[in-house]
Order: C-alpha cells, then sequence, then structure tokens
C-alpha cells in the first residue's frame, strides 16, 4: 500500500489502520502503574550496586538523587504529552509533533534500541539466577532465554489485558519482596559500612564518601539511572487504556512515588547492613548484604527467588514496551509496515516474535548482559533529551494546544530533565565506551534506512501523523490570516 492511497483513498486508510488496531479500553490506572514499575523493579535487585565501584556510597547517592530528579522532570513532561496524544507511539509521537519527521524517527529508534537490548540482557540475568539457585538442573542458560521469550511473548499474544494482569502481579510480589527485605536489613543496619570502600589519593576531591572523588559522581550516574529506567515507557500503553487523558498522568505519577520509595530502601538498607565494599560488585547485592560469606538465611532464600520475580516483572512489561514502539512507528511507515499487523486478539504478533527472535539470538549468541543493558542505557538517554526538548518546543510553539494536564513548573520542569539526561548521555562513555560507540553505529544504520527509503513512505493516516499534519496545517492558516 502507497502512501498516496492511504493519503487520498478514505476507504484503503480505514482498512490499512483496521488491520493494524490495538485493543482500546484494556488497561486502567492500576494496571498502567503496575506496568511502570514493572519495567524498572529489576533494577532494584541488581546492577546499581555496581555504582559503588564507580563512585562509592556518596557518589552513586548523588547520582541517583540526581537521576530521580530528571526522571520526575521526564514523567512530569510526559504526563502532559500522553494527554496531549494518546497514541502508541509514545515519546515518538511527541517528538513528531514537535520536532517534525527526522526529530520523530530519532526519538523513536532510541526507545526501540532500549526496550529491544534490555529484555535481551535481563534474559541473561534470568538464567544465571536459575543457574544460581539450581533449578531444573541446568548446566547452560540458553534454554532460559528460549523459555522466556517464548512463554512471555506467547502471553502477550494472548491479549493485552492477560498481559497487563499477569505483569501486574508479578509485579507486586517483587516489590513486596523489597520491602521485607528492607525490614530485615534495617534491624541490622550499621551506618559505619555506608563509606568503607577506601579513598583514592589520586582522585580530585577524593574522601571517604567520595571514595572515587568528584568525578566518580558522574561515573556513577548511568549506575544511578537503574533504579527508574523504563518508567518514561508508560505513554506507550495510552491507545490501550481506558480514559487515557486522565489515568497517563495519574500513573506516571504514582510510578514515580513508589519507584522513588523503592530506591530509598533498598540502597541504605543494602549499604548499610554489610556495607557498601561488600555488595559492589555481587551479582545478587539484597543476597550479600543479607548473608554475606555465611550460610543462607530464611530471608536471603525469599529474596533470591522474590529476584527472579523482579527479573521476570521487567522482562514482561519492556517486551510489551517494545512490541508497542516498534508497532507505532511501523504503522506509520517509518519501519516495514507489516510489522504492525495485528491478529484476531489486537496484538502486534511481527512486533512480538521477531524483536523476540532477535533479543534470543543476542542473549544466546553474546552471554553478555552487561554491554547489553549499557547499550539500552545509551539509547534511553538520547530518547530522554528528546522528549524533553519535545515539551519545550510545544510549550512555546503552541502555548494554546488544548494540555487537559499540565506539567508543574512548565518548561523549567523539562529543561531540567533535557539538562541532566545530556549528562547522563555523556556518562555513558566514561563507563562503557564500546558500549556507547556500538549503540550509535546502530543508530547510524538505522537513520540511513530512514534518510534513503522510508522518509519518503510514511502514512498520513496513522494517528501521530495526522496529529502532525493537523498542527502544521493550523500554523499554515495562522499565517494566511496574519497576511490578509
Amino acid at each position: 500500500m502507497t502512501l498516496e492511497e492511504t493519503k487520498d483513498t478514505p476507504a484503503a486508510a480505514d482498512d490499512y489502520l483496521k488491520r493494524r488496531a490495538l485493543r482500546q479500553g484494556s488497561a486502567g490506572w492500576l494496571l498502567l502503574t503496575g506496568l511502570g514499575v514493572g519495567y524498572v523493579v529489576s533494577g532494584d535487585y541488581a546492577g546499581w550496586n555496581m555504582g559503588l565501584q564507580e563512585g562509592g556510597f556518596g557518589g552513586l547517592a548523588i547520582a541517583t538523587v540526581l537521576m530521580g530528579v530528571m526522571y520526575a522532570c521526564l514523567v512530569y513532561a510526559l504526563a502532559e504529552l500522553s494527554a496531549i496524544l494518546p497514541a502508541a507511539g509514545g515519546g515518538y509521537g511527541f517528538a513528531r509533533r514537535a520536532l517534525g519527521t527526522w526529530g520523530g524517527f530519532l526519538t523513536g529508534t532510541a526507545i526501540l534500541i532500549e526496550y529491544i537490548l534490555a529484555p535481551a540482557a535481563i534474559s541473561i540475568f534470568i538464567g544465571d539466577y536459575v543457574e544460581s539457585l539450581g533449578l531444573f538442573g541446568l548446566e547452560s542458560s540458553w534454554p532460559v532465554y528460549l523459555a522466556c521469550f517464548v512463554i512471555f511473548i506467547g502471553i502477550h499474544l494472548w491479549g493485552v489485558g492477560e498481559a497487563l494482569r499477569f505483569s501486574l502481579i508479578v509485579t507486586a510480589i517483587a516489590v513486596a519482596a523489597l520491602l521485607i527485605f528492607a525490614v530485615g536489613a534495617f534491624t541490622e543496619f550499621n551506618a559505619d559500612g555506608l563509606n568503607d570502600i577506601p579513598a583514592d589519593p589520586a582522585a580530585f576531591g577524593a574522601n571517604s564518601w567520595l571514595p572515587y572523588g568528584l568525578l566518580g559522581i558522574w561515573a556513577a550516574v548511568p549506575f544511578g539511572m537503574w533504579f527508574f529506567l523504563g518508567v518514561e515507557g508508560v505513554p506507550l500503553a495510552a491507545e490501550e487504556a481506558k480514559d487515557p487523558v486522565r489515568s497517563m498522568p495519574r500513573a506516571l505519577s504514582l510510578s514515580m512515588l513508589i519507584l522513588v520509595l523503592l530506591a530509598v530502601l533498598t540502597f541504605f538498607a543494602s549499604t548499610g547492613v554489610r556495607g557498601s565494599a561488600a555488595i559492589q560488585d555481587a551479582g545478587n547485592p539484597l543476597v550479600v548484604a543479607l548473608q554475606g560469606d555465611g550460610d543462607p538465611t530464611a530471608l536471603s532464600r525469599f529474596v533470591n527467588y522474590a529476584g527472579l520475580a523482579g527479573l521476570v516483572a521487567s522482562f514482561f512489561s519492556l517486551i510489551y514496551a517494545g512490541s508497542r514502539q516498534l508497532f507505532a512507528l511501523s504503522r506509520a511507515g517509518y519501519l516495514p509496515r507489516f510489522l504492525s499487523l495485528t491478529s484476531r486478539r489486537k496484538s502486534p504478533y511481527l512486533g512480538l516474535l521477531i524483536p523476540g527472535a532477535l533479543g534470543f539470538a543476542l542473549a544466546a549468541g553474546t552471554g553478555n548482559g552487561g554491554r547489553m543493558l549499557n547499550i539500552a542505557v545509551f539509547g534511553a538517554t538520547i530518547s530522554y533529551a528528546l522528549m524533553a526538548l519535545s515539551h519545550i518546543v510545544l510549550r512555546r510553539r503552541e502555548p494554546d494546544l488544548p494540555r487537559p494536564y499540565r506539567t508543574p513548573g512548565g518548561i523549567v520542569t523539562s529543561s531540567v530533565a533535557f539538562v541532566l539526561a545530556l549528562a547522563a548521555l555523556v556518562a555513558t562513555f566514561l563507563v562503557d565506551k564500546d558500549a556507547a560507540f556500538i549503540a550509535l553505529g546502530v543508530y547510524v544504520v538505522a537513520l540511513a534506512y530512514f534518510a534513503f527509503y522510508s522518509r519518503h513512505r510514511l502514512v498520513a493516516s496513522a494517528p501521530e501523523e495526522e496529529f502532525a499534519a493537523l498542527a502544521a496545517a493550523e500554523a499554515e492558516l495562522d499565517r494566511t490570516l496574519d497576511r490578509t
């Protein structure tokens, strides 16, 4: 189907969109909140603690506060944008309206890098957990990777309502376990262990709280993101939400409040019970914090199994987010259009199966979850900067645009998110240059595809494209009236 047919023939456009329809009204604010927390909760169980090796307790604490501010500001900006344009495109749709087709594609591609690489990485971590727990007698993890993609993509194919309810249940188990862990750990809390990493005398500004100096704060920024990474994906469910104008801002705000609480409890409980040095390189820091080098306890066993639930919740939610971003970009013609076809149950089946196959191949072929997560973080920081910029541009260029929800602080809020996102982007090069350059290479290939092929074949009837076209028409009318 050509662009001309979808644009000039109403019947053709209707048929095109009917074959690419999602199930509307499937998710209320509670399921959306569970989705927002589910994206992130695995980051509380592992990964963040590696920031202690970069900045120590003080450096990681400051980095986490800065990233918490960035995500809070970004979430409030996205709440406004998602109420203006409640479509499956999420960040791509917002940037398309504010920054044009190039801005939309740049943002959507960055989000795809995050949401395709992160599930592959998490499947590796799930495999490691299963092996460490001695489950099923497995000596190799690739069957676990395969089972993750097959089972959980199967649930998504069953239907979005069923998928989000499953996600809510698993997320609730993971969150409850974090609260139980915090209660148990705080009974043995010792503040002396927080700053027990020796200071590097060669580092500028180094002391007991900042053992790697001031630069350590910046190097710890990507790990401070792990407490919040993914929450920005909630607007990708807008087209399947009940009353998205009301439910999106509510779900985003509640998700962020829950994540801040979990970050504070997990960070202080883990470092205070065993010391920062003991958990800084642990693959399972919460379990190490509870048992150290001793025998497993009932609580540590429980947290170990709950960590698996947290990984499953994030894996499952990120599969959903990636499929919806791919669906929206494909429906609008930025990517091959067949990827946005939906099944009888209104699931974008190819948008689930193809990224799933790619994720499994990456997991089984590399086994390097840390590298893939660093690539995902690089993509995420680019998308954050562009989404924050979209909010700023729309506020300035279209001040009279109807806004059912308005960001507290306006462009000051989104400007803070923009600056901190750029700082986080630069910080990724401090942690893993190879990952940053790999992500950059993928980005360049995607941009070449858009520049030479897909930008000439966009689908005007796609919701995000219609929204942008309407804005262009209104602007042209205003200019005409000004000249007369």
